[in-house]
């Protein structure tokens, strides 16, 4: 069978539909509480336990990008991705003991309402803004993502044509489940979410283990050897310098080495977990920073395994295509060359019946969770952070009324910015994982700079937390672009007269976001406090206050 012919059968559409029918359900459950007030719609009253907050955390982590482009990862190359979660680990310790006290002690609603104390309400509202620009950027990558497995199911193939309808499709979905039951229904739902798509990656090695010939030896055996330029495809760490060569050999070029696990992923996660509302909301959701510190680190532990799934899956899908002299004479025809169909193609054309529809229900799970906190999340810092401050006074359900209509317009832009994403992606060649988690990098660099300032010093101001904003995102989207810059004939001629041009084109987008911190944070820190002296925020030295 073709991918052009691949569709699920019958049994596989009623799975796919109990899943949407459970979905439609549990958001009618969620819509019978009526939300009184925005602490109640955007924070849940911090009413939220602490596993079901961790749950949430590691599906908003994991989206539809984990789904399908942890496999195509370590499908293409090895393991060296699950490398990045020493980083993470450090980030969730930094943010836990030092973020989220500051989040709780002084009360705020979104990240930003602390930056208010620091630098002014123009800090705040420029940095709301920031984060959700940078949202939009993000979550609709990862709608696009989802979109492509959805084209593939309803019209077996990614035109653009067909991946765009299922890109409106998706967006009027996460929109309409967003709106009815606030941020309480969407992290219930991200359990059930997490369960599903797990779930679903669980029963798809199952099913590769016993469709691959041999014992788990002889496949470590062939996996040992079979990686890029003969490697391991089973090599976890990688360390990113090599003394005999001269300044030791830096590698910027690889995304997941020790050196960008402990320096870049580090800030990301810093970034991603204690400066984006999205992440930060479901964190201020709990009873007290003690039990939200508690989820964000379970999360963190927990999702290591849960991203080791997903590349184990990525590597059995490599030996069954590509492992012929393993495989047998029952050796699946090549696949498309085109890595990001890899998971998708085994599910239509593999996978049992009902089967392949548990799976792409599991796919829809990731993709619609991180949609719909998105959605929460934006709307949430749209109306705390910009609306409220300009039209103080009005009755809660006129701003519970406002943060609706918030997350309709955001998620039309979603669905705007996901549509260039598929022109975006298709032109960079990244992997899908690289592209989802790079473009996240352009709002942080800015944003993680603010914080940084305005928690570990003294300086800084209005007018330099505007700069630093820019700066970041202008020198973050410059080294993404850059090397695009270059494929063209004028792009050619240049680096022809100029050849030590081309050693700044395959920098690593991990690199991005450590370039464009370093100085947007010298940018923020070039201002001077005013006069009357700026509120400090450091005093926050563990969790339990």
């Amino acid at each position: 069978m073709t991918l052009a012919q691949s569709s699920l059968d019958g049994l596989d559409w009623v799975v796919l539909g109990a899943y949407f029918a459970l979905l439609a359900a549990s958001g009618f459950w969620f819509a019978r509480r009526r939300q009184k007030d925005t602490a109640d719609y955007f924070l849940a009253a911090r009413s939220m336990p602490v596993w079901a907050v961790a749950i949430s955390v590691l599906a908003t982590t994991q989206s539809g990008a984990t789904f399908l482009g942890a496999p195509e990862s370590s499908y293409r190359g090895d393991l060296t991705y699950l490398s990045t979660n020493i980083g993470m680990i450090i980030a969730a310790l930094v943010v836990a003991f030092v973020f989220i006290p500051a989040f709780y002690r002084h009360g705020v609603a979104t990240p930003y309402g602390l930056l208010e104390r620091r630098f002014g309400p123009s800090a705040r509202t420029s940095t709301a803004w920031m984060f959700m620009v940078g949202r939009v950027v993000a979550s609709g990558a990862r709608l696009y993502i989802v979109s492509l497995a959805a084209a593939m199911i309803l019209f077996g193939d990614m035109e653009v044509a067909h991946v765009i309808v299922c890109i409106a499709v998706m967006a009027v979905v996460g929109v309409f489940y967003t709106l009815v039951g606030g941020i309480r229904s969407v992290i219930w739902t991200d359990v059930i979410q997490a369960v599903l798509y797990l779930g679903a990656a669980m029963v798809a090695v199952v099913v590769l283990l016993d469709r691959i010939p041999g014992g788990m030896n002889e496949l470590l055996s062939v996996l040992r050897t079979a990686g890029p330029d003969g490697g391991s495809k089973l090599t976890v760490l990688r360390l990113g310098l090599d003394p005999a060569s001269p300044g030791l050999g830096f590698d910027a070029s690889a995304a997941f080495t020790l050196v960008t696990a402990v320096v870049a992923f580090s800030l990301f996660g810093i970034a991603s977990n204690g400066t984006d509302n999205d992440m930060v909301q479901r964190l201020l959701t709990c009873k007290s920073a003690r039990k939200s510190s508690r989820s964000l680190i379970a999360a963190t532990l927990v999702g290591i395994p849960a991203v080791g799934l997903f590349l184990f899956l990525g590597l059995l899908l490599f030996v069954f295509y590509q492992q012929p002299q393993l495989m047998g004479e029952h050796a699946p025809a090549a696949p498309s060359d085109d890595t990001r169909k890899i998971f998708l193609e085994f599910i239509l054309n593999e996978m049992p019946s009902g089967m392949a529809g548990l799976m792409m229900a599991g796919l829809f799970a990731a993709g619609l969770s991180s949609l719909n906190s998105a959605l929460n999340a934006m709307s949430s810092s749209l109306v705390n952070d910009v609306y409220r401050p300009r039209r103080p006074g009005r009755p809660e359900r006129h701003y519970v009324a406002a943060g609706r209509i918030g997350i309709i317009v955001w998620g039309v832009l979603l669905a705007g910015f996901a549509t260039v994403c598929t022109y975006w992606q298709r032109a960079s060649q990244e992997t899908l994982i690289d592209f989802a988690i790079g473009v996240m990098a352009l709002a942080y660099s800015g944003l993680l700079a603010v914080f940084f300032v305005a928690l570990f010093t003294r300086r800084g101001n209005a007018q330099s937390v505007v700069a630093a904003l820019l700066v970041g995102l202008l020198v973050t989207l410059a080294m993404k672009l850059w090397p695009m810059l270059w494929s063209n004939a004028v792009g050619e001629a240049v680096l022809f007269r100029y050849p030590w041009l081309r050693h700044t084109q395959g920098i690593a987008w991990p690199w991005h976001l450590v370039v464009g911190t370093a100085i947007a944070t010298l940018v923020c820190a070039l201002g001077r406090a005013p006069a009357d002296g700026a509120e400090t925020l450091p005093d926050a030295p563990s969790p339990g206050r």
